[in-house]
């Protein structure tokens, strides 16, 4: 069929900028990948936990019946949304299937047709395309460039959003939240934050940094993920009650789809049990990635991204994609699980690999990844 050939057409043009996606498995590799941050997604603690709680919902569901506005909502959800609102200092909560249907169900719906959106240019794929359903229009500004919001700012009309993350997933840097508010304050404009990869690191229990830095009045909305840090799965927007009854009416991501089911509800409420006893683990893990990139940055041939968060981009000089996908392998053979982050997910030419850190990871095995990126490159 014509259509076969226009898909294979399609890969062979990826393949051939040597940027083709493969789902792959890895075991037996030292973690400085995945996004548990913190552990819980491997804790023993909270499988027990999780365990030991769902027996107190045994009378609902085990799995969802429909989507919340017909059979799916039960007083779990009920009571998990208030403690999630109450948590991260907002008036209301609404739980997401996942981070992704969080930031396109709350993108398409709220900005109106005649409002204006300004965005990060680093913003996450999920934010773009929610934007990209909305009838408003919007306008990228150049990462963490306050002065470069402030031009654009000068293209408003209607309601302004302003919508960045609060840690950014690629550069692992942070966003000038206290810059961006005072923006915000002075155009009028709503402040939306993503959290995702601010959960469980920033705030005295884990609040996120909008918490930590007092900004939770001045910023109208955060979207909180769970796939990260929180070790579970789905996603909450947080703000004022008039947002979730307006998200609730309107939002598609969340009106046309089916519910949580329990055991993942259960899970996200036995992690929030647990994120205020991991201070510890909060300052180990920036710890260790404060000594990472201070180490990396003495390799030749690499340029290591500042420590602001628990996320490294390491990038090579020379050699390009090839390289850079070389000492990946030559990485993962060591048994160091690293992965290349390439075009399209970062714009061509700014291609790194991304090394991720976690509490569970010792000194020793940093010494180890060390040793083994200055063999390979």
């Amino acid at each position: 069929m014509e259509i076969h050939k226009r898909l294979q057409q399609k890969l062979a043009e990826r393949a051939a900028q040597d940027n083709l996606r493969q789902l792959k498995t890895t075991t037996g590799l030292t973690d400085f990948c995945s996004n548990d941050y913190l552990g819980l997604a491997r804790s023993e603690k909270l499988r027990a936990h999780i365990q030991a709680t769902e027996q107190q919902y045994s009378h609902l569901p085990l799995g969802a019946t429909g989507s919340r506005l017909l059979s799916g909502n039960h007083i779990l959800f009920e009571e998990l949304e208030k403690t999630i609102a109450k948590y991260h200092h907002g008036e209301a909560a609404l739980l997401y299937n996942s981070g992704y249907a969080a930031n396109v169900g709350l993108l398409s719906a709220l900005p109106q047709r005649g409002d204006t959106v300004f965005y990060d240019e680093a913003s996450h794929a999920s934010m773009k395309d929610g934007l990209r359903l909305s009838f408003a229009k919007s306008y990228s500004f150049r990462h963490n460039n306050l002065q470069d919001l402030e031009q654009k700012l000068k293209l408003a009309k209607g309601q302004v959003y302003v919508v960045v993350e609060s840690v950014y997933s690629m550069e692992g840097d942070k966003a000038p939240l206290q810059g961006l508010a005072q923006l915000c304050k002075t155009a009028n404009a709503a402040l939306i934050v993503d959290e995702a990869h601010a959960v469980g690191l920033y705030g005295d229990k884990g609040e996120g940094l909008t918490v930590a830095l007092g900004l939770e009045s001045q910023v109208f909305a955060q979207v909180i993920t769970y796939g990260k840090a929180m070790g579970a799965h789905g996603a909450a927007v947080v703000g004022p009650q008039v947002l979730r009854d307006f998200l609730i009416n309107y939002s598609r991501a969340f009106i046309y789809t089916t519910g949580l089911p329990t055991h993942a509800l259960v899970a996200l409420k036995c992690a929030y049990s647990l994120l205020p006893e991991l201070d510890k683990e909060r300052q180990q893990v920036k710890m260790l990635s404060s000594q990472l990139s201070e180490q990396l940055n003495k390799i030749n041939g690499i340029r290591c991204t500042p420590s602001e968060s628990v996320i490294l981009s390491v990038f090579v000089e020379e050699g390009g994609t090839a390289k850079l996908k070389a000492l990946a392998s030559f990485l993962q053979a060591e048994k160091f699980d690293v992965r290349p982050v390439l075009s399209p997910t970062v714009p061509k030419g700014q291609e790194r690999l991304r090394v991720i850190l976690h509490a569970y990871n010792t000194l020793q095995e940093i010494d180890g990844l060390v040793k083994a990126i200055a063999k390979g490159i």
